[in-house]
């Protein structure tokens, strides 16, 4: 139901605002205005029009005195002056006052009372609305009356394109963030999840200043209150690790390590839902229902049902659904001090162990390299894997330099006697073409043995090129998967591979080598492997 909500501090005066609107009337709201469709199980369908996808080149972050210092700029965060900063804001402000009505969500971000932040995001759309409330955390009828004025606001101006001619402005879309006016403003792109990492960003740069380690990982917790974090990228793993029915699930996104424990920043999910089935993700499949958005998917016309395998507007389709749609969430979404660090990678090459032990220096290094691989294409006859390097498995949100964030994991890793371990779940037996991909059994056998503690009193053997802490049994894997040169037929092939992968990482290291310490450097792969 519209209202006449006060919105001048955001100098917004349209007439008709729907607040913290309940998920029938947003159903209603863009069904009226031909903004989605349900489907069979009840989601609500929708497209983010042209931009499927995050535009990280037209991100820009306001340089001021007093944030500039602690910036990693860059390619990642790319300076804006405050005058161009405040002609796009302008520009959002007057689209959506030019409307007839417009939506407000308002919502906490972080699930520790202590150090949340009160956010309001005020969009156009009825789809992007009901993305927020599903993605903050949702506040309670009192709190939403005690509300107050936000710490921080997102207008949302997608439907509207940027002033190309502006001064740091390289196209009609532009995403802009602004630390001392706590703003985030959205033009020309309509995708949802732009709203989301804006957040996380934030939360990345807030957090660090309060000794408040900002993580991109998914977490849960075991039976005994031991908790795990994993990191990976798209396609490690890390959604299908993580959804253990014999775990709760603290959140599936993003994370943060403080003095008491790890806590989610998001009150739900955002998955990648391409090829989603009940047999390979049976509780994301269940998700999808009444109350969840699902973005970019195909449905037949008649049946309403998803085709979750046509990838004809984005192999980018994603479901955004409450965390309460998880049947064993744990909520609140906080836990104690982690046991258990993984970083997971998907090795094309077949050079990296399933699973490997490391010390401290060598979580920092591995972390701050962020690697995965995947076949370099889809043309026939291609099969050289091609190395991905992002930076705390998460480049494209980090607002202080890579190391920052890399040393407070150290740091909180050795005062709560956390272990971190490396775990490959790509290729053994060779490099892509060659090998086979590790089986998703032996994958689950090793988490499971770290889980139950197997793992950390296991003997291990080192790796000579990567300084890898190889355990040398694990319940449920073969002794030979465990090292990987014992897998390859052609040794040759196997040095002559696993060198290149070497060099791939230190040459991507080279970037961050200036701000990284010697104990992190020598953690890294030596010259040359043995023959």
């Amino acid at each position: 139901m519209a209202t006449s909500f006060d919105l001048s501090a955001q100098e917004i005066c349209t007439k008709r605002i729907h607040r913290n609107t309940s998920t029938a009337v947003l159903y209603e709201a863009a069904i009226g205005s031909h903004d989605g469709r349900i489907t069979s199980t009840g989601a609500l369908l929708t497209t983010s029009g042209e931009k499927t996808g995050r535009s990280p080149k037209d991100k820009r972050v306001v340089a001021h005195p007093d944030s500039e210092g602690d910036i990693w700029w860059g390619p990642v965060n790319i300076k804006m002056e405050e005058e161009s900063f405040l002609s796009n804001r302008q520009r959002a402000i007057d689209y959506l006052n030019s409307l007839e009505e417009v939506f407000i969500v308002d919502g906490f971000a972080g699930w520790d009372p202590e150090s949340q932040l009160k956010v309001r995001v005020i969009c156009a759309r009825p789809y992007h609305a009901l993305f927020m409330h599903n993605m903050l955390i949702r506040p309670t009828e009192e709190q939403l009356a005690d509300f107050g004025e936000p710490d921080y606001v997102i207008y949302n101006a997608g439907g509207f394109p940027a002033d190309p001619h502006t001064p740091g402005v390289n196209s009609e879309t532009s995403v802009n963030l602004s630390f001392e006016h706590r703003e985030f403003v959205i033009l020309g792109t309509q995708y949802a999840g732009e709203m989301k990492k804006g957040i996380f960003t934030i939360m990345h740069y807030l957090m660090p200043k309060n000794d408040i380690f900002s993580m991109h990982c998914s977490a849960n917790e075991g039976d005994d209150g031991d908790v795990s974090l994993f990191f990976g990228l798209s396609g490690t793993g890390k959604t299908t690790l993580s959804a253990d029915p014999e775990r709760a699930l603290i959140g599936d996104d993003e994370h943060c390590w403080g003095d008491n424990g790890v806590f989610n920043i998001e009150g739900g999910c955002y998955a990648k839902c391409i090829d989603l089935s009940y047999e390979k993700e049976p509780i994301i499949f269940n998700a999808v229902r009444y109350g969840s958005v699902l973005e970019n998917c195909v449905l037949n016309e008649e049946s309403r049902v998803v085709d979750y395998t046509d990838a004809s507007l984005t192999e980018n389709t994603r479901a955004s659904y409450p965390i309460e749609f998880v049947p064993n969430a744990k909520i609140p979404c906080v836990g104690g001090h982690p046991k258990n660090i993984i970083l997971l990678t998907c090795d094309a090459f077949g050079v990296l162990p399933p699973v490997s032990k490391l010390t401290p220096e060598q979580a920092m290094y591995h972390f701050i390299s962020g690697y995965t691989a995947k076949v370099a294409g889809t043309e026939v006859g291609v099969t050289e894997p091609e190395a991905t390097f992002s930076a705390c498995f998460g480049a494209a949100f980090l607002v202080w330099h890579p190391t920052k964030y890399a040393e407070m994991l150290a740091e909180k890793m050795r005062r709560h006697n956390a272990t971190a371990w490396l775990v490959n779940t790509g290729w053994s037996g060779g490099a892509y073409g060659v090998g086979s991909r590790l089986s998703l059994k032996y994958t689950r056998a090793i988490i499971h043995a770290i889980h139950s503690g197997e793992l950390a009193e296991a003997d291990t053997t080192e790796d000579p090129l990567f300084g890898l802490h190889i355990p040398t049994h694990c319940e449920g894997v073969p002794a030979e998967v465990l090292v990987p040169k014992n897998t390859w037929e052609d040794q040759e092939a196997f040095v002559e591979t696993a060198n290149k992968l070497a060099r791939l990482f230190r040459e991507n290291f080279s970037e961050y080598a200036d701000e990284a310490s010697e104990a992190i450097l020598q953690a890294g792969p030596k010259e040359a492997a043995p023959a």
